[in-house]
Parts: structure tokens; C-alpha cells; sequence
């Protein structure tokens, strides 16, 4: 058995607990209490991710980086789950769509997911960054435009904006025409928000999308898979697609979100560029929260705890970037070497453009509404009871009512230095699906950015 160098376990004598659950009101109402229960147990703990579903979270910064960055001992096919395989997973549990194999780049090892990254890696790479900033900020200002003029002055941010600005972004990066654009939205949104059938909406949404660009290829992301030497196939460029469509548009949506409401809040240091409010999102309120399953390949020694070949060991990316050990060094170290978009082989492929897109989320809406503050304070606003992610549930905000307009400038904007402060919520449906005959989210958006 192997132990990751310089990781110790918990003090000789510590009791013996129960897993504890990482689920429900009372882990989302204060899920750093749970974290910091679990530390006292070692560098990582077992926990009931779902109801009948046990698995070691990490929780220790230097444990999840030996682990992420140890690709031989600790592989990501979760055809190895051993309670999957044996039937103790329940078959309706929430955590098989998040950790049942996909056959994509996430799920995949050595030279298959060489493969398949390096694909995903250069396409990503032809993402022109002004034009990205261009594209975030047409995004921005049509979702400002929707609720800016309301005579209140009013608005619920993450329903209204921050859910919303990814999937605009990401189906302009597809190259999406308008109405496979509106379903790839329908589809994604259902598959978060539990819809039945979303998945088949957004599979044939994205078969149309692949078989229009065999056809007529363009200057996108999906041509660019395609075209990439790999020569993936239609279904491999499919399920790369959805990788990057799930694991792109939540967590962006919780960063936008978090962003705004640090920077609206009476805490925020004046003058502090959004860059940083953005990088103290990543460190604090890791939007991939609980995730990255890993299944070692041999027994393997956590501190004083042994985990099983192929039991599934969780990265709490939230922990182990609030992890107390890195307060002594934490000013030393990179603003980037927070965990809050993994590290070693499987690192996130997109964090350049998803922090460019973050960014400028929030610049924009500060530029369009310069007196935008919050109603609530920072510290009573409610976060998503889900172990998965650390997303606000809303976001509600005040402003001047005023109009915002299609923005005719090539040049991207700058960003604001006008001080923001604060303070029911009134949450609203982030739903994008529209009845049948009216044209959907994508294509309003489109219609909106010519003048029609």
C-alpha cells in the first residue's frame, strides 16, 4: 500500500464517526462546518454523497493534489466502482449522472484521454480572446436589457443573468444557427434542472448541430473538433461537446454569480479590480465543489485510513482550497494554484477563456448599471443544499431603472472603478424552454444583437 508523501493522519485516539452526509439543507446552509468536521478526521474521511452512496472525500490540499497529479495509482473510468458494479448503488440515485461513465475526455485514461484532450485542447486554443470578450459582453448586455427598464428597478441575478450568460456564450462558440441554439439551451438547462427527456433533447440538438457543420463547416468549436487531426468521430465529438457544455456553463453561472454578489457587498474593498473578486471565488467558494472521482488502482493508505482498489475516492476542491494548513503560505503562493479547476492531467482544459468569461460578466453589468447594489447581505444569501457545486440560489438586486441597447463597438469595454455596496429574495425561474412557435432563448438573443 502506498501513502502520498508528507500527509499525516488524524491524532492516535480519534473517535470513530459515523459518515457524515453531504447533502440536504443542513450541509448546504453551512457546508465549511461540515468540511472542517471531516478534517479532523485526516487528510480525507468517508462521506455519504447521496442517500446509499459512500465515498472518501478528500479534504486536504496536499492529499487532492497528490491525487490529481498521480494519474498511474488514481484513474478516472468509473466502470471500476465497485458498489456499481456489485448493485449497492441505488439505480434512481443523483450521483450517477454526475459520476457514471461517459465516453469522454472526464472518464477517460492514458492514451485515450490523451486522445481526446489534446482535441479539446487546440479547439479550445482557436477561442480568439477579444472576440470572446466581445461575445460575453453582446451576452451581458441583451440579459441587462431584459430587466434593466423594470420601473422597480429590480431583478433576481441568477435566474435573470448568471444562468443564462454561459449558455448564450457557449452556443455562440458551437456555432450554433438559432433554433438548434435554443434547443441545445432547452436541453442542458433540463438535464441541471432535472427534466425528464432533457438529455435526448440536447443529443439530437447536437447530432443536427455536428451533421450541419459535415456540411458546412465554420469558424467554431465544433468545426474545429471535427476537422482536429484525433479525427474523432461524430459521437466522440458529440459527447466532447456535452463535456464542455456541462462543465463549463454551472460553473460559470455559480462564479458569475458568487463575483457579483462579493463585489456588491459591504465588505469589498473599494478600487479592488473584478480580477480579484473572480480569483477570491475560485479560492473561497469553489463552484465545483465536491467532484473529480478517482478509483485506485491498487489499496492505497489516506493518513491512517486505507481506501479500497476501485472505491471511489471524491476531490473536495472546496476544502482543500480552504484548507487552514495554507493560511501560513497562502499569500506566497500563485493567485492561481487554488484547486478550483483541478491540476495535473485531467486540469480543466478551459480555465483561460472560463475566466476571461467570468470576468467580463461582471465588469459588464457593473459598467451597464453603475449603481447596482444588493438586497441582502452577502453572509444571508442561500447557496444550493447540493454537495456537487457551491452556487447562490439567487441573487437579488436594485438599481436605476434605465435601457440598455445593442452595443455597436468592436472594442471590448473597460472595466468600471465606480465603488458598489449593499442590501428578499424573490426568486425566479431560470427556465429558458419557450412554448412551442415562439422562438427560444439563442434566437431572441440573435434577433436582438441585429436590431430586429
Amino acid at each position: 500500500m502506498q501513502q502520498p508523501p508528507g500527509i499525516q493522519g488524524p491524532p492516535p485516539g480519534c473517535p470513530a464517526h459515523g459518515n457524515v452526509p453531504l447533502y440536504g439543507p443542513e450541509f448546504g446552509s453551512d457546508p465549511d462546518a461540515h468540511y472542517e468536521q471531516l478534517r479532523r478526521l485526516g487528510p480525507s474521511a468517508p462521506v455519504d454523497i447521496a442517500p446509499g452512496v459512500e465515498v472518501e472525500l478528500v479534504t486536504s490540499y496536499d492529499a487532492a493534489l497528490y491525487i490529481l497529479q498521480n494519474p498511474a495509482s488514481f484513474v478516472r473510468d468509473s466502470r471500476r466502482w465497485r458498489a456499481l458494479n456489485e448493485g449497492r448503488v441505488p439505480a434512481d440515485s443523483p450521483a450517477l449522472p454526475m459520476m457514471g461513465y461517459r465516453p469522454n475526455a472526464l472518464f477517460s485514461d492514458g492514451a485515450a484521454h490523451a486522445r481526446l484532450r489534446q482535441a479539446v485542447t487546440d479547439s479550445l486554443a482557436g477561442v480568439n480572446e477579444l472576440q470572446l470578450v466581445r461575445q460575453t459582453q453582446q451576452s451581458a448586455d441583451y440579459l441587462i436589457s431584459r430587466f434593466s427598464s423594470d420601473r422597480l428597478g429590480q431583478a433576481e441575478l441568477m435566474a435573470e443573468y448568471a444562468q443564462s450568460l454561459p449558455l448564450l456564450v457557449f452556443s455562440d462558440l458551437f456555432g450554433c444557427p438559432p433554433e438548434i441554439g435554443d434547443r441545445v439551451i432547452v436541453g442542458i438547462s433540463g438535464i441541471f434542472d432535472g427534466t425528464a427527456g432533457a438529455d435526448q433533447v440536447l443529443g439530437e440538438a447536437l447530432g443536427e448541430l455536428i451533421a450541419l457543420k459535415r456540411r458546412r463547416p465554420g469558424n467554431d468549436l465544433t468545426t474545429r473538433l471535427m476537422e482536429h487531426s484525433a479525427q474523432l468521430t461524430d459521437e466522440e465529438v458529440l459527447h466532447q461537446l456535452v463535456t464542455l457544455l456541462s462543465g463549463g456553463t454551472a460553473p460559470l453561472s455559480a462564479t458569475i454569480g458568487s463575483a457579483c454578489a462579493l463585489i456588491l457587498g459591504e465588505d469589498w474593498q473599494t478600487g479592488l479590480p473584478v480580477e480579484d473578486a473572480v480569483t477570491q471565488v475560485l479560492w473561497n467558494y469553489a463552484p465545483i465543489a465536491n467532484y473529480a472521482a478517482h478509483y485506485p488502482t491498487h489499496d492505497v493508505e489516506l493518513g491512517a485510513r486505507t481506501v479500497r482498489a476501485n472505491d471511489p475516492v471524491l476531490i473536495s476542491f472546496a476544502a482543500a482550497n480552504t484548507d487552514p494548513r495554507l493560511a501560513e503560505h497562502r499569500e506566497q503562493l500563485s493567485a492561481k494554484a487554488h484547486l478550483a479547476f483541478g491540476a495535473g492531467p485531467h486540469a480543466c482544459p478551459a480555465k483561460d477563456p472560463a475566466f476571461v468569461i467570468a470576468v467580463t460578466a461582471v465588469e459588464s453589468l457593473l459598467n451597464r448599471l453603475p449603481d447596482v447594489e444588493v438586497r441582502v447581505p452577502f453572509k444571508d444569501l442561500n447557496w444550493v443544499p447540493a454537495p456537487w457545486s457551491r452556487s447562490l440560489v439567487n441573487l437579488p438586486v436594485r438599481f436605476t431603472p434605465r435601457s440598455v441597447t445593442p452595443a455597436r463597438s468592436a472594442e471590448p469595454q473597460p472595466s468600471p472603478s465606480a465603488a458598489h455596496r449593499v442590501p428578499s429574495p424573490s426568486p425566479q425561474s431560470a427556465a429558458p424552454a419557450a412554448p412551442k412557435g415562439r422562438p427560444g432563448l439563442f434566437s431572441r438573443f440573435l434577433a436582438w444583437t441585429r436590431g430586429e
